[in-house]
């Protein structure tokens, strides 16, 4: 009996030693290696979303320029497939693919879409966030010295589908140039131009108005072309040029007692005050000359503003 209880004792005083127990120990200190990992607080998770909502809408900036919007359908849809596949849902993109005209991409050669500058992202639901930001556009000269040609303010809703977060809807806001004006205070106009301008020429011509009858040049008028500072000889660029009527002029012009140029169609009106009608020489842009997609971006954009009061 003394035998039995020395070894007993003895075997107890080891597994004392050494931590052996047969019971498992659940205490804070020495957690459980059974037990399951920490689930992330609400917090942690919406901030992990917040992330992910954010790394798309900047991927999809980066995409904008790889899809030209004038493209053929057949290719458009290609690139749109491509390019904003995997971000954009697909009754968005489907939507854009039908109807171009009201989708993010790229209008013309330059200036392009380099990136969406964000600026909120706000949680609409568990599911959802709404996402402000500006696709920032820029020129050869800014992608070399920096800063941008243009901003064009977009909203955005991302929403989560089948643990994958998706954008399901785009607004688009008005083109903005980078507050660069030419103001003519002479017959009352101003027009904003993009940062890519600065250092532009306002050149002094003017238009000629010809009888039907005789082919004689019967009325003139001011014509004042505004040219990119980036304009050479060897490599011209397109000008916007500003004609400017009186309104007796253009009243004229539209009874047909004078024409202006071999053109079959009068100049295009851009505004006018109580002095002067402002206008675009008829297929003024018919050489397609470098950057003439940017002058028709700028002069749809209702950068082309008239004053009043001169």
């Amino acid at each position: 009996m003394k035998k039995t209880f020395t070894i007993a004792s003895t075997l107890l005083l080891s597994m004392s030693l050494f931590g052996c127990s047969n019971t498992t120990n659940t205490s804070p200190e020495h957690p459980s290696e059974q037990a399951s990992e920490k689930p992330k607080e609400p917090q942690e998770a919406g901030q992990s979303d917040k992330k992910l909502v954010t790394n798309i809408v900047e991927e999809f900036g980066k995409k904008l320029q790889m899809v030209s919007l004038l493209a053929p359908k057949k290719e458009l849809k290609k690139n749109m497939t491509e390019q904003y596949g995997g971000l954009v849902a697909k009754p968005l993109l489907e939507k854009w693919i039908n109807n171009p005209e009201g989708a993010p991409g790229r209008q013309t050669s330059s200036p392009w879409p380099e990136r969406i500058e964000i600026l909120s992202v706000e949680k609409a639901t568990d599911a959802s966030y709404k996402v402000k930001g500006e696709i920032i556009e820029i020129t050869s000269v800014e992608k070399e010295k920096g800063g941008f040609a243009a901003k064009q303010p977009i909203d955005l809703t991302v929403k989560k589908r089948n643990n994958d977060w998706l954008i399901t809807d785009v607004t688009l806001g008005e083109y903005a140039a980078d507050g660069i004006q030419y103001k003519n205070t002479d017959y009352g106009f101003e027009i904003s131009l993009p940062e890519s301008w600065m250092d532009y020429q306002i050149l002094t011509d003017k238009w000629e108005g010809m009888s039907p009858q005789s082919g004689k040049v019967i009325e003139t008028g001011p014509l004042l072309p505004i040219r990119h500072p980036q304009w050479t000889k060897q490599n011209p660029r397109q000008d916007i040029p500003v004609m400017v009527f009186t309104h007796e002029q253009w009243d004229a012009m539209q009874e047909e007692k004078f024409h202006i140029g071999a053109a079959p169609m009068n100049p295009k009106e851009l505004g006018r005050n109580a002095d002067y009608v402002f206008a675009l020489p008829a297929r003024y842009n018919f050489a397609f000359p470098t950057g003439y997609e940017e002058v028709e971006k700028i002069l749809n954009s209702e950068a082309f503003k008239v004053i009043e009061e001169k």
